[in-house]
């Protein structure tokens, strides 16, 4: 028996969440039907079955990483990408070494937070972002928690992505909420409404008013450090069919948008 270690990607829109709960449809849930209906485990409890962590209803992940003990890796390599539903795709695997786990074992982790429509003010949105690189007390942009409220940025910046402004951190770990709330104040600062300042503020003396949460839909877990090297996958046929028709709807939802933005003239 084996760990293995799996690198799988999925789109949040139609889960409550990453993790298992009663009920509801999550990402947890599908994969560990998917490897029951293969038979590669039958209990994941038995198998260790463990995710690098948790995401939000909604929120989006490119580098997701699980583990778990199976007499049967091939089968599982071979046939995932065949039974999971088509969004959510296996896109590598490696059998890790001893002690593996895919949520303590990560070095760091990054995210993407992506705005559209585009603040204007992009420079001043990547100037106030380098104000999160260090050690800080992140109470003010992270949900109520016992939870040591101190984290380590790495490393942040905010880009252009053709019509989207992204905001990109990479930290060794993040508290719930942190990223959302941390791409608020950025989007202000790029509105003119906030500035590096506020930021500067905010970490120096947090208080009980927490920043306010950004949409889910923006964010997506980037990708995940662990120091080694993931075999590729090729992602099935119906996560390339999904993928292609929610690249469609976005596209019409793109054009709509323009064609209803006012005109010179004041109009519609």
């Amino acid at each position: 028996m084996i760990n293995l270690a799996l690198r799988f990607s999925y789109l949040g829109d139609h889960f409550s969440g990453s993790q298992m709960q009663p009920g509801l449809r999550t990402v947890e849930g599908e994969f560990i039907e998917a490897c029951r209906r293969i038979q590669v485990f039958d209990d994941w409890r038995e198998a260790r079955f463990a995710t690098a962590g948790r995401t939000d209803r909604g929120v989006h992940a490119r580098r997701q990483v699980c583990s778990f003990l199976t007499d049967l890796p091939e089968r599982a390599i071979r046939v995932l990408n065949r039974v999971l539903p088509g969004d959510i795709w296996c896109t590598g695997w490696a059998e890790p070494p001893e002690g593996f786990h895919p949520r303590y074992s990560a070095r760091s982790r990054t995210y993407r937070y992506y705005f559209f429509p585009a603040p204007e003010k992009i420079a001043a949105m990547n100037d106030a972002a380098q104000v999160f690189i260090g050690r800080h007390d992140f109470s003010s942009f992270a949900r109520s928690s016992d939870r040591d409220p101190e984290r380590r940025i790495l490393a942040a910046r905010v880009f252009l992505d053709g019509r989207f402004a992204v905001f990109e951190v990479t930290a060794e770990s993040f508290l719930w909420n942190m990223v959302r709330r941390m791409a608020t104040v950025l989007e202000a600062v790029g509105n003119g409404e906030s500035d590096a300042a506020e930021i500067e503020r905010l970490l120096a003396e947090p208080t009980e008013q927490r920043v306010a949460t950004a949409p889910p839909w923006g964010l997506i877990l980037w990708d995940i450090d662990y120091g080694m090297t993931f075999d590729p996958l090729q992602i099935g046929g119906k996560s390339e069919r999904y993928l292609a028709s929610r690249l469609r709807y976005h596209a019409v939802m793109a054009c709509a948008a323009d064609r209803l933005a006012p005109d010179d003239r004041g109009g519609v």
